[in-house]
């Protein structure tokens, strides 16, 4: 059906036939895009000026009046599920109930279609008042198009609020800017969101229509250069999002993005997301080049202004120059290239320009930047040495880097100087940790390192790393494994020597083992530390990975890192720098039980019940309100899996888990087990330790049911339906221990998830010694130190046999 057909159909059929015509439409699968949004405005458009036009046909009805579309209408972007954004506009001599009655026989059928309808009547007049008052409106009134009755009183409201809007941009461009910055910062970057809004957010539709006000002025005009391609792509998405969830909506969930790709007929849905990622960048890139062109004239007119009151007259002195670094200078507030620099003879300027603007905190200047995308000649293989440095330099200058490089980005001369930056660039983190996508968080985490720089012997190194640590999570298998690969060939190519080249890899391979093992195994275990030592290998590299899991994790995002998680890293470094020193890790024993331990299993042992204690402990906002739990209770089976139970009920996520038995003094005869747990709040404060124990002892002696009150509180607020979770995977840690067998748990975390494992545990006969727990958004990686009833490690087919179990009872 060709948009002719449909649109007599429309005409024909009044309401229904419009439906009708709509419907089809929407699901002419050889239609969609541009093609699609126009043919649905010009549908709508026919089906309104129909109704506006036999409204006002019939005697007594106004004259006087036209119907006018605004906004996202008027402009003709028409989604599936958009609003109608109608004005109708009159010149003041008709009745107002005859008018009412007009906009009635107009509303009243798109309102009985179930369409969303903003809409107005006003004079011109009241328009341009409204207008001065909300900058919103003005903003609508400039996509202002006629689509029925009087066309002057429509071409008459055009061209006063277009000259209104001229007038008054010194007055309302900022205005509009602090509208832009502020919506930003409620809704983040689309650039970087997993569950992005692709209208309101810092990159979205919202800031390209911000753009086009913006040229209207006539002050300044966006960056042209793929910027409508960018508006286009994330119009098709919402498109298709509109389509596959049938709601007006422009958040793209998780639960959402493999239909609104397999509907946009893309890969998956990283290839949506990279394709949001990518236009968003363009327009966030577009939105903050502008905005400074603004200022930069604003400061202009203004510095005119106060010239001509002293001078009477006169022009103006052009724009002061001052250099910056061989090749580039400061002009108004931006690093630019000097009228004497040559790209095309000095493969180094794009680098030592970056650098340079970074440093002085300015940011490079667009022409400057398409220049030598265009002319620069490629840097030499290996990099010469002021390349290197310039290098480092642009990512020792902290939060300056970060739009130095998005300009870099932007002309493409980041892939250039960096082949392997293809595969990571716009690559987004399916876990809820992480804040940034991967090229995002690499440069973030060099941003971070160069806070740290003092701390280490080689401040290069450690930049370096911090850009490369994630280089390896755009190719397939260990990211580590990967990086390492990737990080000594891009070492060898900008000019690191061997030694160095090896230094840089073995940091890529292992920027996670400190931080994974010092919340996941047990730091009084000797094979633990020097595992960790053999590993880094000296003590210079050691220094150099303490500075980069501390950025990396910062980084990441606020639940990644903690003083408690710092502190645990800082003991782990001081032990394997120990170890590096040449001093033999020794066996330490178990620290003598504390007075409270031993008063507590006194009376736990007298009661026969258990016994708790509550501590409040000093954390970070990101970590919640933390408590040191102390539980002595008579040894018993399931008393693990019992009270992480009920740990769960009152939803206490569960750091740290140690567990010992206590024996008593020869006069008092017996043993009481100790469980020593660091837990926090979900949110709002823990609950008292009276509750815990009256629910423990209910647990213990079988008249709570856990796992049923847990499953009842599952089923009354179940979890919203997002990506499927990978199966949870139970493996024998490698390295192993000299004391207990270490159990490795790695699953997708859920309330109860180590009272299940406590329970898989026990089942298999064996005993814990320990649980080291760590949950990073989505995902537990658990450790239990385990033994057998003789309380030795277990044997090789023993512990493979245990891990098999354990993963089995987690399997749903």
């Amino acid at each position: 059906m060709t948009s002719t057909d449909v649109r007599t159909e429309a005409e024909d059929s009044g309401p229904s036939g419009y439906a009708a015509a709509r419907l089809r439409l929407l699901h002419q699968e050889v239609r969609s895009g541009p093609p699609r949004r126009a043919a649905l405005a010009e549908l709508t458009d026919t089906w309104l000026g129909g109704l506006f036009t036999a409204a006002t046909a019939g005697p007594g009805a106004p004259r006087g009046a036209a119907l006018v579309a605004v906004g996202g209408y008027g402009r003709g972007e028409l989604s599936p599920r958009s609003d109608l954004d109608l004005l109708l506009l009159h010149d003041g001599s008709a009745d107002p109930r005859a008018l009412a009655a007009l906009a009635d026989r107009v509303w009243y059928p798109v309102w009985d279609l179930g369409l969303a309808l903003d809409h107005s009547v006003r004079t011109p007049a009241e328009a341009r008042g409204t207008a001065a008052d909300d900058l919103k409106v003005q903003l609508g009134l400039l996509d202002a198009r006629h689509l029925a009755g009087d066309l002057g009183l429509t071409t008459a409201l055009r061209t006063t609020v277009l000259a209104d809007w001229r007038n008054q941009a010194p007055r309302r461009l900022p205005e509009l800017r602090d509208l832009c910055t502020e919506r930003a910062a409620r809704h983040g970057e689309l650039g970087h969101l997993l569950e992005p809004d692709l209208k309101e957010a810092r990159g979205g539709l919202r800031d390209v229509t911000a753009l086009r006000a913006v040229a209207a002025s006539w002050l300044a005009d966006a960056p042209r250069e793929g910027l409508a391609d960018a508006r286009r792509a994330l119009l098709d998405v919402r498109d298709a999002l509109h389509l596959t969830t049938g709601r007006a909506t422009d958040r793209l969930a998780l639960q959402e993005q493999d239909q609104v790709a397999a509907a946009l007929r893309l890969l998956d849905a990283d290839t949506l997301l990279r394709q949001v990622y990518e236009a968003a960048r363009t327009i966030a890139y577009a939105t903050d080049v502008t905005w400074r062109e603004v200022s930069r004239v604003l400061r202009a007119r203004g510095g005119r202004a106060r010239l001509r009151g002293l001078l009477g007259g006169g022009r103006a002195a052009p724009a002061e120059r001052s250099p910056l670094a061989d090749g580039v200078v400061e002009q108004d507030g931006e690093a630019v290239l000097a009228r004497a620099a040559r790209p095309e003879r000095d493969p180094v300027l794009p680098l030592r320009a970056a650098a340079a603007a970074a440093q002085a905190g300015l940011p490079l200047s667009p022409h400057a930047v398409r220049r030598l995308a265009a002319t620069a000649r490629p840097l030499p293989t290996p990099w010469p040495a002021e390349a290197r440095e310039q290098l480092v330099t642009l990512l020792g200058a902290g939060r300056s880097t970060v739009p130095v490089w998005e300009a870099l980005e932007a002309e493409g001369l980041v892939t250039r100087l960096l082949p392997d930056w293809e595969r990571v660039r716009c690559r987004p983190q399916r876990n809820a940790v992480h804040t940034w996508t991967v090229d995002r968080h690499l440069v973030e985490t060099a941003v971070r390192a160069s806070a740290l720089t003092r701390r280490v012997g080689r401040p290069d190194l450690l930049l370096v790393a911090a850009l490369l640590h994630d280089i390896g999570k755009g190719w397939p298998g260990d990211h580590c494994v990967a990086g390492e690969v990737i990080a000594r060939d891009v070492a060898a190519r900008i000019g690191f020597d061997h030694a160095d080249a090896a230094v840089l890899a073995r940091l890529v391979r292992h920027h996670l083992l400190l931080v994974e093992t010092a919340t996941r195994r047990d730091l009084d275990d000797p094979a633990t530390v020097k595992t960790v030592a053999e590993a880094v290998g000296s003590p210079g590299t050691l220094e150099l990975l303490h500075a980069l899991t501390e950025a990396d994790a910062l980084a990441t995002g606020p639940a990644a890192w903690s003083s408690w998680r710092g502190s645990l890293v800082a003991d782990l470094v001081r032990r394997a720098g120990e170890v590096l020193a040449g001093h033999e890790p020794q066996e330490r024993p178990a620290p003598p039980a504390s007075a409270a331990q031993e008063r507590l299993a006194l009376e736990a042992f007298r009661t026969g019940g258990p016994v708790l204690s509550l501590r409040a402990q000093d954390e970070e906002p990101a970590e919640g309100l933390g408590v040191d739990l102390l539980i002595a209770v008579p040894e018993r089976p399931r008393v693990l899996a019992t009270a992480a139970g009920v740990l769960a009920l009152h939803r206490l996520t569960v750091r740290t888990a140690e567990l010992r038995t206590l024996e008593l003094p020869a006069e008092v005869g017996g043993s009481v087990l100790l469980l020593d747990w660091r837990v926090a709040a979900e949110y709002g404060s823990p609950p008292g330790a009276d509750r815990l124990r009256a629910d423990l002892v209910r647990a213990l002696d079988g008249s709570l049911d856990i796992a049923g009150r847990l499953a009842e509180r599952d089923a009354a607020h179940p979890r919203r339906r997002g990506i499927a979770a990978p199966p949870p995977r139970v493996t024998v840690a490698p390295e192993g221990s000299r004391r207990a067998t270490v159990i490795e748990v790695r699953a997708q975390d859920a309330p109860g998830l180590l009272h299940r494992l406590g329970l898989a545990l026990e089942a298999t006969g064996v005993r814990v010694r320990s649980a080291h727990v760590s949950t990073l958004g989505a995902n537990a990686v658990d450790a239990f130190y385990v033994t057998g009833a003789d309380g030795a490690p277990l044997p090789g087919e023993r512990a493979a046999e245990v891990a098999r179990g354990v993963e089995e009872a987690l399997r749903p």
